[in-house]
């Protein structure tokens, strides 16, 4: 069928998705990254951020415990655990940023649109909003999100599994090791649930990238009117040709009265040649044309009374190698030199 999107997107086509924000992208990859690093953040500094923590409680229960409740000693303390918490959660926000960035930036690269912002009224019409509920790709993510929460519990609980002895005995423990027993258990549950999410969301990005693949496929139609649409109205370009042919043959005739001599084929080509010994290296082609233009060229060098001089292959071979504004080239110079010596002699003979 004519219609039927069998074809990949061109590289226009693609191009025109992305201006659009229309992108292979999972936001599985983000929100994995962003656990992953939070959780690595906190197996290596967890320890350093605790003992801030606890400095930062010892401060206020012993130095704050007796002060004088004023407006502005309240005003104080609030800005004073205010920037000591902000101190506390900058690493993790910064972590967070950066992975959070290189999530996307891993997928789509660098790309920065308005276009998903701007109002379109198909984006609140009621029945596009239940058919994109009810179709085959929210029952996808629904599966999707069922799946992950059955594989994110299976890693906890097998984590937990592991620390089930242990984590029957800390009655029996101090207060102190027992949080750091749960704080380092908690962190391994996270890690292992950050790399099972970050292994989901490959998988969930393959998946995107298979249906956003299949959304922008074109049909052999779609391909021809973006070719058309790219190189221009066949009509117009051969218009565009035509007039380019005219100019060019007008400047041809208009310097035609400074050539030499017209050496033809005697019908098929004709080819102006101007020398002026005291400006030019090298005789130099001023005019040419083949079938109907040689045909005028010919008209008008009679009427400017032009010597024409009858040479096949002399004039198929300049026809071939040389172009309007070039020299003649070294392997011709001599059989045109001995045309022009014949037409110095012939206009000295005139004389």
């Amino acid at each position: 069928m004519a219609g039927e999107k069998s074809e990949k997107a061109t590289p226009q086509r693609r191009q025109d998705s992305k201006k659009k924000g229309q992108v292979a992208k999972s936001a599985e990859v983000p929100s994995a990254l962003i656990m992953l690093g939070g959780f690595l953040l906190l197996s290596f500094m967890g320890e350093g951020m605790l003992e801030r923590v606890l400095a930062m409680f010892r401060h206020h229960f012993q130095q704050s415990i007796g002060l004088e409740l004023t407006p502005q000693s309240i005003q104080n303390l609030f800005e004073l655990v205010t920037f000591e918490s902000f101190k506390l959660m900058l690493p993790i926000a910064v972590v967070a940023l950066v992975f959070g960035v290189l999530g996307n930036y891993v997928q789509i690269g660098s790309l920065f649109t308005a276009e998903p912002l701007k109002m379109k009224l198909e984006k609140i019409n009621p029945i596009s909003g239940a058919k994109r509920i009810f179709s085959l790709r929210s029952l996808v993510e629904l599966l999707k999100s069922l799946l992950k929460v059955v594989i994110v519990a299976s890693a906890t609980f097998v984590v937990l599994w592991r620390g089930l002895d242990e984590l029957f005995l800390l009655s029996q423990k101090s207060i102190g090791h027992s949080l750091a027993y749960l704080a380092g258990l908690t962190v391994q549950m996270g890690l292992a649930v950050a790399m099972i999410l970050l292994f989901l969301s490959i998988l969930d990005y393959l998946y995107q990238k298979f249906e956003f693949e299949k959304s922008i496929r074109m049909s052999k139609q779609d391909i021809k009117d973006e070719m058309k649409k790219s190189e221009g109205d066949p009509l117009i370009k051969s218009k565009i040709k035509e007039k380019q042919r005219q100019m060019s043959m007008n400047r041809m005739i208009q310097d035609l009265p400074k050539a030499d001599v017209l050496i033809t084929n005697p019908t098929h080509y004709a080819i102006a040649i101007q020398y002026d010994a005291e400006t030019m290296e090298a005789p130099m082609v001023i005019a040419m044309g083949k079938d109907h233009l040689a045909l005028k060229i010919k008209e008008k060098a009679k009427e400017l009374n032009i010597v024409m001089m009858e040479n096949k292959p002399l004039a198929r071979a300049l026809y071939h190698q040389v172009d309007i504004g070039d020299s003649v080239p070294e392997e011709l110079f001599q059989a045109v030199a001995e045309v022009l010596a014949y037409v110095y002699r012939l206009k000295g003979k005139i004389r």
